[in-house]
């Protein structure tokens, strides 16, 4: 087995195995702090000595928190509260809950009411996030958090080691995006695999997600550029269901880019090398994040930076990943259409939900998709 593969093997066991990590992080006597998405400021989790652990939900039937939500929530938020309901999250000592959009704002409700053992902390972030009053509000919720965090688990926060911290996150961002860079010239590199460096970085320390990561890059930069698949850009919030991502394997597509937010949009923006106290420098990286549905855009730059992308990676084609009840997403579904194919490039688009178990309509699209890409 070459090293290539012992390292895809590694990232797979952990991304299909959050319990397994979960648990690793107790029995090690490391406090553990879920982070619900998007943009959760879990470097202060990190930086007070504790474990941040992303949440995502899980591709299951949703059962209890039926009592709590109504059928046409998001299911990415159901599943994650039916996961608390069901204990799966026993022994995290706090949960941040972000609030930016009102299926979130729903579940800090639900959680604070239904959840006992795992204290939720808000986190509410400003729409209007660049203005000095707006990065003086995302301060004053950062501080917020941090006075929880502190309340909640007994760790204690210090600006330095937050430093140390962001030092910490702008390197393993740098190197996901070297990955996303090496993965669109190499075939070896399917879809499953891509999803299992970028999902597993949820479960881990970034720290020990670095050196894989570094490892995989430069495997991958030894290796000769293989590109005969269809070439494909993907779009939306998540993008990480292993029958999705098999269909296109079948149809011999490769994902060269992405601008999903559980993915590549965690990764594109760095916090600055100086500011006032690394806390502000903290701010500013989330002031200057965007083309994210969930972030104001006023200025429309999400379709831009989709057809760049796009272009950029010499796709064949964009997938917009639709997660189902997802109101943002759905807002700007019809620019980024319109952009793609303004751009003249081709686009299909797939809606999913965390609840689904059967993938023939999608098989369908993505067949007929593939097929127009081949002989367009």
């Amino acid at each position: 087995m070459s090293r290539f593969e012992e390292l895809a093997e590694e990232f797979a066991r952990i991304a299909n195995d959050p319990r397994g990590q979960f648990q690793s992080f107790l029995d090690s006597g490391k406090k553990v702090v879920g982070c619900v998405p998007e943009f959760t400021p879990e470097e202060l989790v990190h930086a007070m000595g504790m474990a941040p652990f992303g949440m995502w939900g899980a591709d299951a039937k949703v059962t209890r928190a039926r009592t709590y939500f109504p059928t046409f929530y998001c299911g990415i938020v159901q599943t994650v509260l039916d996961l608390a309901l069901m204990k799966k999250y026993e022994g995290m000592s706090a949960v941040i809950i972000p609030t930016l959009c009102d299926t979130l704002k729903a579940l800090t409700q639900n959680w604070q009411h239904g959840v006992d053992g795992v204290p939720y902390i808000p986190m509410t972030y400003p729409q209007n996030r660049k203005p000095a009053y707006g990065q003086q509000f995302t301060k004053e919720g950062y501080e917020r958090v941090i006075r929880d965090l502190e309340r909640c688990t007994g760790a204690e926060f210090s600006d330095e080691a937050l430093g140390k911290t962001i030092e910490v996150y702008n390197e393993h961002s740098h190197l996901m995006r070297q990955f996303s860079v090496a993965a669109a010239s190499h075939d070896c590199v399917t879809p499953t695999i891509r999803r299992n460096v970028f999902k597993s970085a949820w479960f881990m320390l970034k720290e020990d997600h670095s050196k894989l990561v570094r490892e995989m890059v430069r495997e991958l930069s030894a290796m000769e550029v293989e590109t005969k698949k269809t070439r494909i850009v993907t779009s939306g919030i998540l993008v990480d269901n292993l029958n999705l991502l098999q269909i296109l394997e079948e149809n011999s597509m490769t994902i060269v880019g992405d601008d999903v937010v559980a993915e590549s949009g965690q990764y594109r923006t760095d916090a600055p090398a100086s500011g006032p106290s690394n806390l502000d420098r903290l701010v500013a990286k989330f002031t200057n994040t965007g083309d994210v549905s969930m972030l104001l855009d006023p200025e429309r730059h999400r379709e831009v930076a989709l057809v760049d992308l796009a272009k950029e990676r010499r796709a064949d084609g964009v997938l917009i990943v639709l997660t189902k009840f997802c109101d943002p997403e759905e807002f700007d579904l019809p620019r980024l259409r319109k952009a793609v194919k303004d751009a003249g490039l081709k686009e299909v688009t797939i809606e999913v939900d965390r609840q689904m178990d059967r993938f023939d309509q999608a098989q369908t699209a993505l067949e007929t998709f593939h097929d127009v890409l081949a002989y367009a």
